[in-house]
């Protein structure tokens, strides 16, 4: 995409470099009653697109870094809350680790249902 927006680039400067060889002629403009700028063409014209193009792309990157900054905030809170919860759920797994007396009765926390293998002599004993 940038090589597509470099040969735009170099197009328009071509085609300025054209417009300002063909018409290098002074032109007298009158900014007040006894003030006069007596400038060539080219020079009006880069004047004159620098008045239109300078504020729509000051507003484009204010825009974009207000954007930028929204993408970051949003990022950190999400990355934050991610952490949240894999520190909620070590200290849920330390917390069944540390307490093995209350699954001591269904196998570790498994089900009597599951298909976790069973110790070998433990089957039809009763304690």
């Amino acid at each position: 995409m940038r090589i597509l927006r470099s040969i735009a680039w170099v197009l328009a400067a071509l085609g300025f470099l054209i417009f300002a060889i063909y018409n290098w002629q002074p032109v007298e403009l009158t900014l007040w009653q006894n003030l006069v700028l007596e400038t060539k063409v080219p020079m009006l014209a880069l004047i004159a697109f620098g008045a239109g193009f300078l504020p729509m792309w000051a507003y484009h990157r204010s825009i974009a870094w207000g954007l930028n900054r929204r993408i970051r905030t949003l990022e950190n809170s999400l990355k934050q809350a991610a952490l949240a919860r894999a520190n909620e759920a070590a200290a849920a797994k330390a917390a069944a680790v540390d307490s093995p007396g209350e699954n001591a009765g269904n196998g570790g926390g498994q089900g009597p249902g599951s298909l976790a293998p069973v110790p070998p002599g433990s089957e039809g004993e009763s304690a």
